[in-house]
């Protein structure tokens, strides 16, 4: 059976418009066509910055209540209509139906929080007179929007990696234009309707559809855009980092996060949450597991547990309640992963469950004994594989973790607090769960990297920080206009 293929329009300046030419979004399970969407040009692109500034410069007053009503309708559109999300997200991307309608929740609350937060972007009074002869000063700071803000965000979370720029970006009083990726742009549509829906004023959104190779230019580099926030991998990071001068960036670029089980850990919580960690949307997570060092002790159970309990996983219709693991964004996405699995055994790993590719599938996999020099132990794999290595201590595993160009976030299963605190204090990581999983995240929490894995913090209060500027003001009392 073959559904209607969806003519969609893009958002530019508050306007639905059509593109000379378009592109197909289809379905990575089916290979099939499901909507064309605009393939937008250079000067698209620029006519959204272009409508972002001027709107931006001509509201001269856009009241926090304001924003706070339009994020609340927003709210409102998007538990309407929850489950048409979850069924868009699932379509054009890699999440089974119900990690989809997760995702909706987590958007939805997204957004609540940057209504919330609005209300709460306050400054403070500044004690001018600490300093000696400035006795007759008074004064305080307070935050403002930047103005135009450029976001690009990437395919393995296409509805709340939205929110999470949009959310902020309205929430602090600036314009922003987004450019979703090309392989799952119809969420970042739907969402872009539920701000028109809820009365955004004209040109505070526009959502510019088409080839980041194309666009990603013009975005960056335009001289309206005041910042630019990035989703995606470290290649396309280093070149707009290079691009942007001295534009403010806020960048998350991944991880190849670890876990450390230590004796004492309750061994099958750790396999439970390590193994949804690792294979949840395909693995396609930048905080999903990647690896996981065990101490040598209870090596053996533990990974005897996982691989039965990974055994266990339903891959088949991400449509389907029951199923587990859908397929990867694109077949190629799947190749890459088996071709860097091979590489992996080539050089002496084992692989222990999995392995397997059948099309844009690629099952959850194990490995054990991967050299330290194998390109899946260094690097994002970004897909459904895991590698299980046994250390003989804590030191040790702390060691390992830290010995790639990665810090996002990690983990630790441990009864021990002392072990829990000196793992804290040891990884070089912008997070740490104690007795979870690497890829535990609440939307209110501060969220980023150290190393290669990024500049700054999203999450709405931290990303509402980067948006907007801190102005100081102090007043000189002049005794004699008394």
């Amino acid at each position: 059976m073959h559904t209607k293929v969806k003519e969609m329009k893009m958002l530019i300046g508050g306007k639905w418009v059509s593109g000379e030419k378009t592109f197909e979004v289809r379905n990575p399970q089916s290979s099939q066509v499901i909507a064309r969407v605009p393939l937008a040009s250079k000067q698209d692109m620029s006519l959204a910055i272009d409508k972002a500034e001027r709107t931006y410069r001509n509201t001269q007053v856009w009241p926090t209540h304001e924003r706070i009503t339009i994020l609340d309708r927003v709210v409102s559109f998007m538990k309407e209509n929850a489950e048409e999300f979850a069924r868009i997200i699932a379509s054009e991307g890699s999440k089974t139906i119900n990690e989809a309608r997760g995702e909706v929740k987590r958007a939805t609350q997204t957004i609540k929080i940057s209504a919330e937060e609005a209300r709460r972007m306050n400054g403070e009074t500044i004690n001018f007179d600490q300093n000696e002869g400035s006795e007759n000063r008074v004064g305080y700071h307070y935050r403002f929007p930047v103005g135009v803000v450029g976001a690009i965000t990437p395919f393995n979370d296409p509805l709340n990696l939205v929110a999470h720029k949009i959310g902020p970006a309205i929430a602090a009083g600036n314009a922003i234009v987004v450019k979703p990726a090309s392989v799952t742009p119809l969420s970042a549509l739907k969402l872009a309707e539920a701000f028109v829906e809820a009365g955004l004023p004209e040109g505070f959104l526009s959502v510019v559809t088409g080839s980041g190779r194309e666009l990603g230019d013009t975005l960056v580099t335009h001289p309206s855009v005041q910042m630019i926030s990035f989703t995606g991998g470290p290649n396309a990071g280093n070149r707009i980092t290079q691009k942007a001068g001295t534009k403010k960036v806020s960048m998350e670029l991944g991880s190849n996060s670890p876990v450390i089980v230590l004796s004492d850990a309750d061994l099958h919580d750790a396999v439970q949450s390590s193994v949804s960690g690792a294979f949840s949307a395909v693995g396609q997570n930048c905080i999903g597991v990647q690896r996981i060092y065990v101490e040598k002790d209870i090596y053996s159970q533990f990974l005897d547990t996982f691989v039965t309990r990974t055994a266990e996983l339903m891959v088949g219709d991400k449509m389907d309640e029951l199923t587990d693991i859908g397929p990867m964004i694109e077949e190629k996405e799947a190749e890459r992963v088996e071709l860097w699995v091979n590489e992996a055994v080539t050089s002496g790993a084992t692989v222990e469950v999995g392995g397997k590719r059948e099309g844009a599938y690629y099952y959850p996999t194990v490995l054990t004994n991967v050299p330290e020099s194998a390109k899946i132990a260094k690097e994002e794999i970004f897909g459904p594989v895991v590698i299980i290595q046994p250390v003989a201590d804590l030191n040790h595993a702390v060691e390992l973790a830290n010995d790639v160009d990665y810090g996002l976030q990690a983990g630790i299963f441990t009864r021990n607090i002392h072990h829990a605190f000196y793992t804290i204090k040891h990884m070089n990581v912008g997070g740490i769960m104690i007795n979870d999983s690497s890829d535990y995240r609440i939307d209110a929490m501060p969220f980023g990297g150290t190393k290669g894995s990024g500049v700054g913090r999203e999450g709405v209060r931290y990303a509402m920080e980067s948006m907007t500027e801190s102005k100081v003001v102090c007043f000189r009392l002049q005794e004699n206009m008394l």
